[in-house]
């Protein structure tokens, strides 16, 4: 993954061979502290959700390496997926990967043309390839928080858990979301 400051990336990836990331409710916490340690230092999250078997993040990146340290937020990323990865093993007792080997990230702020076919059902997006770039951001945002209700999670929005959604229109008081930084990139408004 090439990061760049200033730009707004959708960072994604779900289980090896389509199972199981997340097991135990607990296991979503500890996610999400992984995220906050080890992400949020180079980045601020505009939106997020995890879901049995995948993860999606929409983030904007501050910088790609803290000047105190020799890593950088690629780095920080794959040490957020494999700690959690040897957590979940010793607590279910498994072996193996968790997660499909490479991990996805697709820049939404630039000029860059994304294949309709990448966003297609396989991935809980599907979109007309032809609108104008500048969308893309809002098109991400609103996917994000619509999948657990695409995948038969839940009904409605709100009633997932374990998504940015709540945050945004139902006063959940979450801390992992940048909202002012939201409303700036992608002019949304927390209700």
């Amino acid at each position: 993954m090439e990061f760049e400051a200033g730009h707004i990336y959708h960072v994604f990836n779900r289980g090896n061979n389509r199972n199981r990331i997340f097991f135990h409710r607990e296991n979503y916490f500890f996610f999400l502290r992984k995220i906050k340690k080890l992400v949020l230092p180079y980045t601020s999250i505009l939106a997020w959700c995890l879901m049995p078997t995948c993860f999606h993040l929409m983030i904007y990146v501050h910088r790609k390496k803290l000047p105190d340290r020799s890593k950088d937020l690629n780095h920080s990323i794959g040490q957020m997926l494999s700690s959690y990865t040897r957590a979940v093993q010793n607590q279910m007792k498994i072996e193996g990967s968790l997660f499909q080997q490479r991990i996805k990230a697709i820049c939404l702020s630039q000029n860059v043309k994304i294949a309709s076919a990448f966003y297609g059902k396989e991935f809980g997006m599907v979109f007309d390839s032809c609108l104008e770039d500048s969308s893309f951001p809002h098109i991400c945002f609103d996917c994000i928080h619509n999948h657990p209700v695409q995948n038969g999670l839940v009904e409605i929005l709100e009633d997932w858990e374990f998504s940015s959604y709540r945050d945004y229109y139902f006063e959940r008081g979450g801390r992992l979301v940048d909202f002012k930084l939201a409303d700036r990139e992608l002019g949304i408004v927390r209700v």
